[in-house]
C-alpha cells in the first residue's frame, strides 16, 4: 500500500488537473508535469503516474466517486493530512464506491464503444474483455536472437535478481514480474533485449520473413516490429522501414544501432503515393501493414485513448486504413504475402477493412493459426489472429494474412 503524505496528495491532485482534460496523450502530459516539478523524486513520480493512470482507467467510476478507493489509501492513513470536512466527504466516497455499479461503469468504456462491441459480444463476454483492458500491462521483452538466446537471457536476468519467465506463445518473449527501468540493464544497452508486447512479437511471425527476401514494414513507427522482422531474417536481405513521421523514425535509429542489424533501411515517405513506394511496386516478398488505428487494444497501457477517441475519429481512421492497405498491396509481388494488423478491438477497423479489401483484390486469406503453427506457435486461431488481454495476457491485436496469387 502506498504511503501518502500531504505533499504527495497535493502533487497527485495537480497531476490529475493537468491530465484529465485529455488535450494530449497522458504520457506526454505527465512528462511535461514532471519536467516542471523537478524536485519530485523517482518513487513519488511512479506513484503519481500510477494514480493518474488509475483515474483514467476508472473515469466512469470517478464521475460517481473519487480517487481514494482506487489508490489503495485508507481513511486512517489520510487523516493527518485532511482539512476541514474532507474526512466526512471521503467517508461518503467509500460508501458510494461500494454501491452496485451499472454495466457501463463496470466496463469503463465510452457508450459509443460499448454499443459497437455489443454487436459481437454478449454482456458476459464484453465485460470479460473490458475487465481485461482495465488491468495493468506486464513488461514484456523480446530477445534479439542474433545476440542471445532466450534461455541465456533468462539466466542473466535471474542472476541479477529479476523475476522473469518465458512468454507462453512467442518463442522470443520474456515477461518480467515487476516493472522496472529495463533501459538501464546491460542486456538492453547491448541490444540483446528490446521492450515489446508478446502480441506484437506474434504479428512478426505471421509475416514470417525468410533469409534474403525483400520486406517492407509499411507503417514502421519507432521500429519495434521492424527490428523483430530483421532478426527473423538473420540480418540478410533488405528490410525497408517506411513511415511518414521523421520523429518516429528518429526513435528507430538508436534501437537499430543497438540491434546489430545491417539489413534495415529506414525511409521517410510523404504518403501512400510517394515515389519510393511506387518504385517497389510488385517487387516485395512480404509487407507488414501495422495500420494507424483507434488503439483500443492497448488500453492497459494507454487508458486515456478510450476517452480521447470519438466515433468521428474512427470513421476517419477507417478511410485511412483502406487507403494504406490498398497502397501496400501494390508492393507485393505474385505469390507474396501481405499482413494487415491493428491494435484495435473494433470490427470496422479489422474484419471490415479486410473483407472490403478482398472483394476487389487478387489476394486470398490464409488462416492465421495455420501460419503460426508452421513457426511452432500453437494458438487456437482460425482465419484471423485475434489476441485479447483476458484470454492471452497480451494487448488486444487483430491480424489477417493475405497472399497474392502466384
Amino acid at each position: 500500500m502506498t504511503r501518502f503524505s500531504r505533499p504527495l496528495l497535493d502533487a497527485c491532485t495537480a497531476a490529475f488537473a493537468v491530465a484529465l482534460p485529455l488535450e494530449q496523450p497522458a504520457d506526454v502530459t505527465l512528462s511535461a508535469f514532471f519536467r516542471s516539478h523537478p524536485k519530485i523524486g523517482r518513487r513519488d513520480r511512479a506513484t503519481i503516474a500510477d494514480s493518474v493512470y488509475a483515474a483514467l482507467r476508472r473515469r466512469r467510476l470517478l464521475e460517481r466517486v473519487a480517487v481514494t478507493p482506487l489508490l489503495g489509501a485508507n481513511l486512517r492513513e489520510l487523516e493527518p493530512w485532511l482539512r476541514g470536512d474532507e474526512a466526512e466527504w471521503l467517508a461518503s466516497v467509500k460508501r458510494e464506491a461500494a454501491a452496485p455499479k451499472t454495466f457501463e461503469v463496470e466496463c469503463e468504456l465510452p457508450d459509443w464503444a460499448i454499443e459497437r462491441l455489443r454487436a459481437r459480444y454478449d454482456e458476459s463476454a464484453l465485460l470479460a474483455l473490458a475487465k481485461g483492458l482495465l488491468q495493468n500491462a506486464p513488461l514484456d521483452l523480446r530477445v534479439n536472437p542474433l545476440k542471445i538466446s532466450r534461455e541465456a537471457a533468462l539466466e542473466r536476468l535471474a542472476a541479477d535478481g529479476l523475476r522473469a519467465t518465458a512468454t507462453p506463445y512467442s518463442p522470443e518473449g520474456i515477461r518480467l514480474k515487476e516493472k522496472l527501468a529495463i533501459n538501464r540493464h546491460a542486456l538492453f544497452l547491448q541490444g540483446s533485449i528490446e521492450v515489446q508486447d508478446e502480441g506484437s512479437q506474434l504479428l512478426c511471425h505471421l509475416v514470417a520473413p525468410k533469409r534474403g527476401e525483400m520486406v517492407v514494414d509499411f507503417c514502421a513507427g519507432a521500429g519495434g516490429k521492424t527490428l523483430a522482422l530483421g532478426a527473423l531474417m538473420r540480418s540478410t536481405g533488405r528490410l525497408y522501414a517506411f513511415d511518414i513521421s521523421p520523429k518516429r523514425l528518429a526513435g528507430l535509429k538508436p534501437r537499430l544501432a543497438r540491434s546489430g542489424l545491417s539489413n534495415v533501411h529506414p525511409q521517410r515517405i510523404e504518403g501512400v503515393n510517394d515515389a519510393r513506394v511506387k518504385r517497389l511496386a510488385g517487387k516485395i516478398d512480404r509487407v507488414l501493414v501495422d495500420a494507424p488505428c483507434s488503439g483500443l487494444g492497448t488500453l492497459r497501457r494507454n487508458p486515456d485513448m478510450k476517452w480521447r477517441q470519438t466515433p468521428e475519429d474512427v470513421a476517419e481512421l477507417v478511410e485511412k486504413q483502406k487507403s494504406i492497405l490498398a497502397a501496400a498491396a501494390r508492393l507485393v509481388k505474385p505469390g507474396g504475402r501481405l499482413v494487415y494488423t491493428t491494435c484495435s478491438i473494433l470490427e470496422e477497423e479489422n474484419r471490415g477493412i479486410v473483407e472490403d479489401f478482398l472483394r476487389s483484390a487478387e489476394f486470398t486469406l490464409r488462416p492465421a493459426g495455420e501460419v503460426l503453427e508452421k513457426s511452432g506457435i500453437r494458438l487456437q486461431m482460425k482465419d484471423y489472429l485475434e489476441l485479447w488481454p483476458h484470454l492471452h495476457g497480451t494487448d488486444g491485436f487483430f491480424a489477417a494474412v493475405l497472399e497474392r496469387a502466384a
